[in-house]
């Protein structure tokens, strides 16, 4: 006897899904077609006015859309590599035998990436700051100048790379143990037996073997520092003279101060090939042969 009802066996899991598929359509797809959609308009007098390619067209004549690509390009250059290294070598440091109270250092190390971003991005302000600030006293104290952090370019663009790294070298470090701690313990003590030093076993054995995490992490802290927004926004203002503001920063300007929402668009869709590209370049670069 055939089955009439509405549900079905066959067709009860696309009733499941289907409140999920929705809002993924609704959040998630829709914007994403949408913001396309107005990447070819433009707001005049309160309605959209369709201009073709112009807005990409003036993207790529924009002087602060190359300044803000340029410092998100030195925080991606800079700051990356040493927090990936950063996090690779205290990831291996802490599985040393000698070491004790692992379990402290885990958690110590990776506290900041759960603090509140504005909270942590006012606590280095503070920190930073020229007159007052903790790190200038550092400083002063042996004999060095006080740093104008957030009122010269270069020094600007470094209190941004140290609060970042600040914040995310402990996540990344959790995500490479991981990795590192799946390594047999056969294979190192034979390491051990055959005399290997640490740096022979760090680069001969633990990297080989941990890269495609190493390259996980890599792709993920592009991608995050490429979308940068919080802490230019809060430590700098993207000041001084354009000197810190990001490509997020610049979308964000277009479109919530300027109210350029097609600007802004075009900027986002940049911003998509730009990462996408990146992305398949580092899998490119390390890929098995």
């Amino acid at each position: 006897m055939k089955d009439h009802s509405l549900v079905t066996r066959k067709t009860a899991p696309y009733y499941f899904i289907a409140p999920v598929v929705a809002i993924f359509a609704v959040f998630m797809v829709y914007p994403i077609l949408r913001s396309l959609y107005l990447s070819f308009f433009e707001l005049t007098s309160g309605e959209y006015v369709f201009v073709g390619l112009k807005n990409y067209q003036k993207l790529f004549q924009d002087k602060i859309f190359y300044k803000a690509l340029f410092n998100t390009c030195i925080f991606l250059i800079i700051q990356v590599p040493v927090m990936i290294g950063g996090a690779l070598l205290l990831a291996v440091a802490i599985e040393q035998k000698f070491i004790r109270g692992k379990s402290f250092f885990r958690t110590t190390i990776f506290l900041p990436s759960v603090t509140a971003l504005v909270a942590y991005a006012l606590v280095f302000k503070v920190l930073l700051n020229s007159d007052h600030g903790l790190i200038n006293y550092v400083i002063e104290l042996f004999g060095g100048n006080a740093v104008e952090w957030f009122y010269e370019e270069w020094p600007a663009r470094f209190a941004i790379i140290i609060s970042i790294t600040w914040r995310w070298l402990g996540y990344n470090m959790i995500i490479l143990l991981a990795g590192i701690q799946a390594i047999p313990n056969d294979v190192l003590e034979a390491a051990d037996i055959d005399g290997a030093s640490f740096w022979d076993k760090l680069f001969h054995i633990i990297i080989p073997m941990v890269k495609q995490v190493i390259i996980f992490c890599t792709i993920t802290s592009t991608i995050g520092t490429l979308q940068l927004f919080d802490e230019p926004y809060i430590l700098t203002a993207g000041g001084p003279n354009d000197a810190t503001i990001t490509l997020g920063m610049y979308l964000y300007n277009n479109g919530f101060r300027y109210l350029k929402y097609g600007y802004a668009s075009a900027i986002g869709y940049v911003m998509t090939v730009i990462i996408a590209m990146l992305s398949i370049v580092q899998f490119k670069l390390t890929e098995e042969d």
